[in-house]
């Protein structure tokens, strides 16, 4: 079985660790754990992969920005002959606390230009969604700068360990399937 793991944010040194960022942090996370071979430039997104308990893994990096993330979604599940439904997307969530995980099977983007590209790109909802919680620690208007900056000094102490848990989840996702992750990782 293969999934594709799209972890969202946006290319370049000036974003590489800002909130937005959270999804290639997950993705350098799990290519750093299963020793996956180097992240290579492909058509709108780097990519390698790994395998793990029989399963092959997947890990994108759009290349295209996060408002533009369905062309990499698109290309890279006709390119591997992969369903939306074994695809799970890793981004950011200001609608939840720092760290707290949230994995959906489906669903509306919830605001996120991210997902509501993959969403009119790809024509549908039904994809798994790990929601990463980056807080909503900002002034009213600056949302934008909020995410685009780096994690606090206090969040950057348990960020590590935040991350691994997201790298579980996606795990969990392609072992157990939709359901049975949800019952672990959207635990109270």
């Amino acid at each position: 079985m293969k999934f594709l793991v799209l972890c969202l944010g946006n290319i370049g040194p000036e974003y590489a660790d800002t909130r937005h960022n959270i999804g290639f942090m997950v993705a350098d996370y799990l290519a750093a754990k299963f020793d996956a071979p180097r992240f290579e430039i492909g058509r709108h997104a780097f990519t390698t992969e790994f395998k793990h308990k029989g399963h092959t893994y997947v890990l994108v990096k759009p290349t295209t920005y996060m408002n533009l993330s369905g062309k990499a979604a698109a290309h890279w599940l006709a390119t591997l002959k992969i369903t939306a439904e074994n695809m799970v997307v890793v981004t950011d969530d200001l609608a939840l606390p720092f760290g707290k995980l949230r994995l959906k099977g489906q669903g509306s983007a919830g605001g996120h230009n991210g997902l509501k590209d993959i969403q009119a790109t790809l024509g549908t909802d039904v994809y798994a969604r790990l929601r990463f919680g980056v807080d909503a620690n900002f002034p009213k208007g600056r949302q934008v700068d909020y995410v685009l900056n780096p994690f606090s000094a206090d969040e950057l102490i348990e960020l590590p360990t935040r991350i691994e848990k997201a790298g579980e989840a996606v795990l969990a996702f392609g072992a157990l399937g939709i359901e049975r992750a949800m019952n672990i990782v959207n635990v109270k």
